[in-house]
């Protein structure tokens, strides 16, 4: 590149959060850095933006922005803000250091990945990345400014995602992946609150990781950083014919009711 890229970096923790801090100054020694976060801690919040009431935009350092939103709230905003976040369109978008895993079927609820799904549909490569509990922070952000430098030079002009997952330790291989399953017992925890109202939790522990050849579970569990790429087109392609044979099933039903 004949400039200095410059990066726009989000989460879902909050801008506060050590993560953020980590990474930030990881890619500060390559690229020009501004962060656009949210105000707090928005875990499991998916692509989420805030419609229905106004947001307010903070500035609390040079270079540091924070909305009271979701984490597609902030990009959004940074995006969209003309000069008054970003000074040009940025290089690339990197939402992270996210403390937790974005493994496998976690990437549709993460925050932290929607950030960035957020910036690759205006266009932009991004980089989601993520940490497990006993993953050296200070090596995962390196490793990660790496990945965004690559992602730059590889850009084609299209928009796109990439999941990146860092196990314990540090000083891992890497290594191109496909989503694999992660699951969860699914739980509800019923109580009553002081007044005897009746609250719920939802969300209960993992259970397992499905072996899946390829994966970015396996992957998880060899200690290996998987790069997972997410498509930005939903379409199911092989699931066409289906959605046609549904189509004339329901033709048919509607013709034999107007006999």
């Amino acid at each position: 590149m004949t400039h200095r890229p410059l990066i726009l970096l989000s989460n879902d923790d909050g801008y506060r959060s050590r993560g953020l801090s980590t990474l930030r100054e990881a890619l500060t020694r390559v690229a020009d850095v501004v962060v656009c976060a949210p105000e707090t801690e928005q875990s499991a919040a998916s692509h989420a933006l805030s419609l229905h009431r106004p947001l307010r935009l903070y500035r609390h350092e040079p270079g540091v922005f924070s909305v009271d939103g979701t984490p597609a709230d902030c990009v959004y905003v940074a995006l969209a803000a003309g000069d008054r976040v970003l000074s040009r369109r940025p290089d690339a978008v990197v939402s992270g250091l996210n403390h937790g895993l974005n493994l496998g079927d976690d990437v549709f609820y993460s925050g932290t990945v929607a950030a960035a799904r957020e910036g690759a549909l205006k266009g932009l490569p991004t980089l989601a990345v993520s940490a497990g509990a006993g993953a050296d922070f200070a090596a995962a952000a390196e490793t990660s400014a790496r990945l965004a430098l690559a992602l730059i030079a590889e850009h084609s002009g299209r928009g796109v995602l990439l999941n990146v997952n860092f196990p314990a330790g540090a000083g891992w291989p890497v290594r191109a992946t496909r989503l694999g399953r992660r699951e969860y017992e699914e739980s509800i925890e019923f109580r009553r609150d002081p007044r005897g109202r009746e609250y719920l939790w939802i969300g209960g522990p993992l259970r397992e990781h499905r072996h899946v050849p390829g994966s970015d579970t396996e992957a998880f569990d060899q200690g290996v950083v998987g790069v997972t790429p997410l498509v930005l087109d939903l379409w199911g392609r092989h699931k066409q014919e289906q959605a046609e044979r549904v189509v004339a099933r329901c033709d048919e039903s509607l013709g034999d009711g107007e006999k």
